[in-house]
C-alpha cells in the first residue's frame, strides 16, 4: 500500500514537473495542467489537435519529468495487436515458447496518431487502459504501476484514418485540444530553438515512479463535498437530455470529471473541490463521451458546444465551498 502524500507535497511536486516541462513545451500551460491532474487521477490523456503543436513533445517531456520509462509507439495501417502487447517467441534452447514484452510494459506509452491504425489494433489496448494488464496467449502479464498511455490524433486529415470507436474513447479520461500558440509564444519558441542550436529540447526527472504513486495516493485521500459530486451527476445527465445529442456522458464521464476535478483542486493546493474546478475541466472530460444525432452533426455542431451550453444552464452548488476571487 502506496503512503498517501500531504496535498502541500503534492501540489508542490506537481507545479515543478510543470514547471520543468514548460522548459522545453512553450505555451501549453493549462493543457499540461489538465493533462497532469489526469495522471494524478490514474487515468489516461488523449491530444487531439492538428499537427506540428508538439504534443508528442508534451507527452515525452511529461513522462520525463515524472520519472516514468518512455516509450512510442508509431500507430500505422499495418500495425499488429502484439506490436503494442508483445507476443510468445518459440525459444529451440529450451524447446519452450517465452514471452517477449512489447512496448506496452512502460510507465507511460505513447500512441502517436492512434486514428492510424486499425480498430483491431486500437482495441489492443483497451484491456491495458482499463486493467492495468494484457493478455497473451491466454496468460495475463500485469503491467508496471504507474502505467499510463497518452494518445495522439489529427481531427482534420481522414484519409487512411480509422475513427476511434466510443467505447475507445471512453477509456481517455481527458480528450485535450492544444490550439496555436499566441505570437509571442510562438516567438519564444523560434527563439529557444536557435538558443540550444539542437532539435531536442532537455528535461530533468523531477520525481520518479514511486513518488508519482504517493501523489496519486494523495489525491485519492481528499474527499469530495456531496454537492459537489451531485453537480458532476447533473452536467453529465444533462448531455444525455440536450436536443443535439443522441448518447449522452456515461457515468464512467460523471466519475472522471469529479476526478480530474480534485486532482486539479490538489495542484492548485487545495483539499477541497470547488464548482470552478468542476467546469474547467468539464469540456476536456465529458465532450469526447457524446455522440451528435446526425442533424446536429451535419448542421456543425461540436459536442464542446454542448458542453459550454450545459454548464450555462445547469445550476451550480450553492453550499460548496469556492476559490477565492483574489486565489
Amino acid at each position: 500500500m502506496t503512503n498517501p502524500l500531504p496535498v502541500a507535497d503534492v501540489a508542490t511536486a506537481g507545479r515543478a514537473v510543470l514547471d520543468e516541462v514548460a522548459t522545453a513545451v512553450v505555451g501549453m500551460r493549462e493543457p499540461l495542467r489538465v493533462a497532469l491532474a489526469a495522471v494524478l487521477a490514474s487515468g489516461h490523456v488523449l491530444f487531439e489537435d492538428v499537427p506540428g503543436l508538439g504534443k508528442t513533445l508534451a507527452a515525452r517531456s511529461l513522462a520525463t519529468a515524472l520519472g516514468l520509462e518512455f516509450r512510442r509507439v508509431q500507430c500505422t495501417p499495418d500495425l499488429l495487436p502484439s506490436d503494442i502487447t508483445g507476443s510468445s517467441v518459440f525459444d529451440p534452447a529450451t524447446t519452450s515458447f517465452e514471452f517477449r514484452p512489447g512496448p506496452v510494459f512502460a510507465g507511460l506509452l505513447l500512441a502517436d496518431e492512434i486514428n492510424r491504425t486499425a480498430p483491431k489494433t486500437q482495441s489492443a489496448l483497451l484491456e491495458a487502459m482499463a486493467e492495468r494488464q494484457v493478455t497473451v496467449d491466454g496468460v495475463t502479464h500485469q503491467l508496471p504501476q504507474p502505467f499510463h498511455v497518452f494518445a495522439t490524433s489529427n481531427p482534420v486529415e481522414y484519409e487512411g484514418t480509422y475513427p476511434l470507436p466510443e467505447a475507445q474513447l471512453d477509456r481517455f479520461m481527458v480528450r485535450l485540444a492544444v490550439g496555436y500558440p499566441d505570437r509571442d509564444a510562438e516567438v519564444d519558441v523560434l527563439a529557444r530553438r536557435l538558443e540550444r542550436r539542437a532539435e531536442g529540447a532537455p528535461v530533468r526527472t523531477v520525481v520518479d515512479g514511486a513518488t508519482l504513486l504517493g501523489m496519486q495516493a494523495g489525491v485519492e485521500a481528499v474527499t469530495v463535498d456531496p454537492d459537489v459530486l451531485r453537480y458532476c451527476v447533473d452536467l453529465a445527465a444533462a448531455t444525455r437530455e440536450h436536443a443535439a445529442v443522441e448518447v449522452g456522458a456515461s457515468p464512467r464521464g460523471s466519475q472522471a470529471l469529479v476526478l480530474v476535478a480534485r486532482a486539479l483542486a490538489v495542484l492548485d493546493g487545495r483539499d477541497f473541490v470547488a464548482p470552478e474546478d468542476v467546469k474547467t475541466v468539464a469540456v476536456p472530460t465529458l465532450a469526447h463521451r457524446i455522440s451528435l444525432t446526425p442533424q446536429a452533426w451535419a448542421g456543425g455542431v461540436a459536442p464542446q458546444r454542448v458542453v459550454d451550453e450545459v454548464l450555462h444552464t445547469v445550476a451550480g452548488p450553492t453550499t460548496a465551498r469556492r476559490v477565492p476571487a483574489d486565489a
